[in-house]
This record gives C-alpha cells, sequence and structure tokens, in this order.
C-alpha cells in the first residue's frame, strides 16, 4: 500500500493487472460497435491508416499524461490537480470528468444492458431471421417499452458486484479474467472468419486503403475515434494510473494500452466485414450494423446461435470492463474528497447511474415525450459528455501538463524505472503542448457542428 493524505491507498498487485485494467478501460463498445461502423462509413482502409496515426500522435501522449498525473499524486481526478497546481483553480476540471463519468454510465448502461438481453436471446435461439429487415424489427421491440430498464438494471447490478471488491479484489481480479476471455473470442471469431466466402474482400475493404477517399470527414473521424476509444479526457486512465506502482513505466503502458485497444478495434473489423460482404450487405450500415445487421448473418452461419452468443457475450465484457473503470472515478473522489467509506461511495454512485438509467433507457419508451432542449434524457446524455465533456476535459489536460505543470516532474514519472531517453521526453511535450490541443479543438468544434 501507500499512502495518499490520511487513507491507505490500494495499488494494482501484479504488472499483468495494470495492463488488463487499463485495456480494459479503454476497450468498449466504441471498439468493437463503434469503429467497424465508422470505418464502414468512411471507406475502410483509408479510415484505418489515418486511426492508427491518431492514436500514436494524440493517443499515447494523452495516456502518458494522465498515467503521469495519477501515479505522481496518488490521487482522483480532483486531487491530481489540485495537489499540482494548489493555488489555481485547475482542479475544477476534475468536475468534468466526474460528470461526464456519470452521464455516459447512465446510456451506456442502457446500451450493455441490450447486449446483455441479445446474448440470452442468442443462448435460446431467438435471435433467427429469414431477412435483414427482421433484425430491425426486433430491436425496436427490444428497446423500446419497459425492457430496457430491466436488462440495465441487471447490467448495473454486475458492475456493481465488481466494484464492491475493491481495487485489487473487485477491478484487477475481475479484469484478470475478463480481458484474456475477451481475446480468447476474439481470435475465435477471427478464426472463423477465414472460412467466410467474403474474407478476401472484407480484408481488403479494410487493409487496402484508396487515399483518394481521405477527405476532411475522414480525418475527423478518425480523429474523434482515437480519441473516444481510449477513454481519454475522463479521467478513468488518471484514476487507473494513481494504482500504479513505482516500478511502472508509464511510457511502456501507455504505448501498449493504444496498441491493444487499436488491435481490439482492428480485429472487430476483421470479424464483421468479411461477413457483411459475405452476405452481400453494406458495410455502410452505421450504428445497425451490429444491432440489426449482424444477428441476420449469424442465423445464416452454421452454428449461428454459438456465435451470435459468443460475440454479444463479446459486447458484454467490453461494456463491463469499460463501465467499471468509469465508475472508478466518482468512487476515488468520495473517498478520498469526502472521506467516505468504499462500500458507501460505491452504493451513492451506482445509485446515481442507476437514476440515470432509469431516464436513458424509458427514453425509447415510456418518457421518450419528455424532452430538454430537443432531445431525450439517453441523446441529451450522450451529446452533452460525449461532444462536450470529453474533448473539454482531454483539452485541459493536455494544455495543463504541457504548459503549466513543471517538466521535472514529468520527466521523473516518464523516466522512472525506464530507459526513455531525452527525445521522447521532449516528443512527448511537444504533443501534449501543441498537437493534442488542435487536435482536441477540432474534435471539439466537430462534436458540436461548427465543423464537418
Amino acid at each position: 500500500m501507500s499512502q495518499t493524505g490520511n487513507n491507505e491507498r490500494a495499488v494494482f498487485a501484479t504488472r499483468f493487472g495494470a495492463i488488463a485494467t487499463t485495456v480494459g478501460s479503454a476497450v468498449g463498445l466504441g471498439n468493437i460497435w463503434r469503429f467497424p461502423y465508422e470505418a464502414g462509413i468512411h471507406g475502410g482502409g483509408a479510415f484505418m491508416i489515418c486511426y492508427v496515426a491518431f492514436v500514436f500522435l494524440i493517443g499515447i501522449p494523452l495516456l502518458c499524461a494522465e498515467f503521469a498525473m495519477g501515479r505522481g499524486t496518488r490521487s482522483n481526478i480532483f486531487g491530481a490537480y489540485k495537489k499540482l497546481r494548489p493555488t489555481h483553480n485547475w482542479h475544477l476540471a476534475g468536475y468534468i470528468g466526474i460528470l461526464a463519468s456519470l452521464l455516459i454510465l447512465s446510456f451506456y448502461s442502457v446500451v450493455a444492458g441490450w447486449t446483455v438481453e441479445y446474448f440470452i436471446s442468442s443462448v435460446f435461439g431467438n435471435l433467427n431471421f429469414s431477412d435483414a429487415e427482421a433484425g430491425h424489427r426486433l430491436f425496436m421491440e427490444l428497446t423500446t417499452g419497459w425492457r430496457p430498464l430491466e436488462w440495465t438494471i441487471v447490467f448495473l447490478a454486475l458492475n456493481f458486484l465488481i466494484l464492491i471488491g475493491g481495487v485489487t479484489k473487485g477491478i484487477e481480479r475481475a479484469s484478470n479474467i475478463l480481458m484474456p476471455l475477451l481475446f480468447v473470442i476474439l481470435i475465435a471469431f477471427c478464426i472463423n472468419s477465414f472460412t467466410l466466402p467474403g474474407f478476401g474482400e472484407g480484408i481488403s475493404f479494410l487493409f487496402h486503403p484508396d487515399f483518394s477517399k481521405i477527405t476532411p470527414s475522414v480525418l475527423l473521424g478518425a480523429l474523434g475515434q482515437a480519441f473516444f476509444s481510449l477513454s481519454l479526457g475522463l479521467g478513468c486512465m488518471m484514476t487507473y494510473g494513481s494504482y500504479f506502482k513505482s516500478d511502472n513505466r508509464i511510457a511502456r503502458t501507455a504505448t501498449t494500452t493504444a496498441v491493444l485497444d487499436s488491435l481490439v478495434a482492428v480485429l472487430a473489423g476483421v470479424i464483421i466485414f468479411p461477413a457483411v460482404f459475405s452476405f452481400g450487405l453494406s458495410p455502410e450500415a452505421g450504428p445497425a450494423l451490429v444491432f440489426e445487421v449482424l444477428p441476420f448473418i449469424f442465423s445464416h452461419l452454421v452454428g449461428g446461435g454459438v456465435w451470435s452468443a459468443l460475440f454479444f457475450l463479446l459486447l458484454f465484457l467490453a461494456s463491463l470492463t469499460s463501465t467499471v473503470s468509469m465508475s472508478e472515478i466518482s468512487i476515488t473522489y468520495f473517498c478520498e474528497e469526502k472521506k467516505w467509506s468504499r462500500r458507501k461511495a460505491t452504493i451513492v454512485s451506482s445509485l446515481i447511474a442507476l437514476a440515470g438509467g432509469v431516464l436513458c433507457a424509458l427514453s425509447f419508451g415510456p418518457l421518450s415525450h419528455m424532452k430538454i432542449f430537443g432531445m431525450t434524457a439517453f441523446s441529451l446524455f450522450d451529446y452533452v459528455s460525449s461532444n462536450i465533456c470529453l474533448p473539454v476535459g482531454g483539452f485541459v489536460c493536455s494544455i495543463f501538463v504541457g504548459w503549466f505543470v513543471d517538466v521535472r516532474f514529468l520527466r521523473g514519472q516518464i523516466k522512472m524505472h525506464s530507459t526513455a531517453g531525452r527525445f521522447v521526453l521532449r516528443l512527448l511535450v511537444f504533443c501534449l503542448r501543441w498537437i493534442c490541443p488542435m487536435a482536441i479543438l477540432l474534435i471539439l468544434l466537430n462534436s458540436v457542428g461548427f465543423i464537418g
């Protein structure tokens, strides 16, 4: 244990656990749901090339910044800003991450609840469709009325059971099991993709870029995907960084996290696009690709029920590891700033998420008439958190570490138990000062509709 103030603070027990939890935080629906449909509507290979480039240009530097702030202060997102600049109001940025995490938990848990119901339906053979339109009809049926609320509660209950166990016995232990299982399922699906008649066409779409298709829209889409996929701007990585041991190499951990997160997204493409081309469907199906198109495809594969169950289990695992990390942001804040017990903080955080989840789950049915600024609760929570809070949080973090944190602090965190040289540090500082802020500003302007 390490000390933070008057409280004993947990640390991850092993390096594998640290990697598993940070990758688990990054890997979520953004990789397996959002990446394939973003790649589909933005030309496949051209989008992927841009996405990978942005992961290295903004993803890894921001991961290093959040990890350094977390481990260097051994504190929550609010406390980290306060400790590094105690005489200024930078700590107010911590509230942005806490607010965003609670908003995202509210609507994200609803989508995760859909994955649970689809998994259960697959197990009992209820996802066999004669045509693609049947997938749309089922999706509309499952996402309206009171049914989404039931599965949202189930998902949040599972989330709670992991969190109540604490950092090492709850979060780390779960990640050590769930992340290897997730990769095993991914590999099994990729092997199956080799057997599909559309494998060559699907792989060509994903890995053979047509550079003439790189437009401002593609660049902005890839930039946003790289940023959102890594859970940046929330404080998840800062919180997990505060649990790192002193011998954890920050630059290496950031690179490993970014590479494995991107690998999951690419493997999701390898799974989905050959299947789509095998059945003559369009890769530009958008958000409906996973919940409407894929169930139709699975129903026509040999052993389709098994593949369908495994796929939605995959989505569920990715969702759960992400929501656990988002929940930890507010839990550590309540524990360290409000001096609450871990149990009380977990219960309160879960109840807040549940209250928001009720509003979001019912916004497709009984509460669909309730609009704020013309949006349902689900749409509003999504818009405020994803389009405003996350870009603002990432922008502030980049500016703060790049310009206002003593470079000796960053050097000490990056070089601790590492052989990273001056070039690495200078490149990191340059990215945080110039590239990341400009890139995130573009994301913010695109998100709120000023450009794009």
